[in-house]
């Protein structure tokens, strides 16, 4: 049993879940919770970390799985949570590119997400939990966007994140290029935009999200086949960037 902050291996997953750079160098990311565990890939476990309290009380769910044990003490100093349930695993991060993401649609009925500049943890988490609800095929994000393993990211997708394909880009300019040149159609959420209407959207289609204060880039907008707007009532110029996406991804899908 492990009764110190300071053993390596509580080190390590202090630092998995407090910069996005060690993250991004090991291909790694944490988990917490019961059923964020329930939800992890078997070939994607690394290694799974629980408390003594845990232990007593969840036997039958540890008979079939290899686990390190951590003093109450040092597992709730760990969490990323008020109230630790008491189990924590190390998991490897899904690899996806835009080819992989273009490649698996179906032609009859795809929606791919392009996120530019999204900054919100709880946005994005909610984007990609919606998404998956929803159907899209995938979601395409600049790389200056929020970290999608940033432990408020992974509480927020309540395991979609294990099953929504996403792929995070240096260029999205050159990925939307991409997704035109294989015949996808792309629709640029923008204030400048039409309000759509019911048939507004085709069967394969991209639909382009910008940063939360300030948008789209000029750039990502320009290469937009047509710029959209939801229609609203009263003095609200605009909505959440998880609600606007979520309500334009379910209107494309109908």
């Amino acid at each position: 049993m492990i009764t110190s902050t300071s053993n390596e291996q509580i080190k390590n997953i202090i630092q998995l879940k407090e910069k996005a750079k060690v993250r991004k160098q090991k291909k790694l990311f944490v988990v917490e919770g019961i059923k964020m565990f329930r939800e992890i890939p078997k070939d994607k476990l690394v290694s799974v970390f629980v408390s003594e309290k845990f232990e007593k009380e969840n036997e039958k769910l540890l008979s079939h799985t290899d686990y390190t044990l951590l003093s109450d003490s040092v597992f709730k100093k760990i969490s990323d949570t008020v109230t630790p349930q008491g189990i924590l695993a190390v998991v490897k991060q899904n690899e996806f590119t835009v080819d992989d993401i273009i490649e698996r649609r179906d032609k009859e009925r795809s929606c791919i997400i392009v996120l530019d500049r999204l900054q919100d943890p709880g946005n994005l988490g909610t984007i990609v939990r919606t998404g998956e609800g929803a159907g899209i095929t995938g979601i395409v994000m600049s790389n200056d966007s929020v970290d999608l393993y940033n432990p408020k990211v992974i509480r927020s997708t309540m395991g979609s994140v294990f099953r929504v394909p996403v792929a995070v880009v240096s260029d999205v300019q050159d990925a939307i290029k991409k997704m035109k040149q294989n015949g996808i159609e792309t629709y640029a959420a923008h204030l400048n935009g039409r309000e759509y209407q019911k048939g507004t959207f085709g069967k394969d289609i991209a639909l382009l999200i910008g940063n939360e204060a300030k948008g789209l880039s000029d750039e990502v907008s320009a290469m937009a086949d047509k710029l959209i707007k939801i229609p609203m009532e009263g003095k609200v110029e605009s909505l959440n960037a998880a609600v606007a996406t979520a309500i334009l991804m379910y209107e494309a899908r109908r």
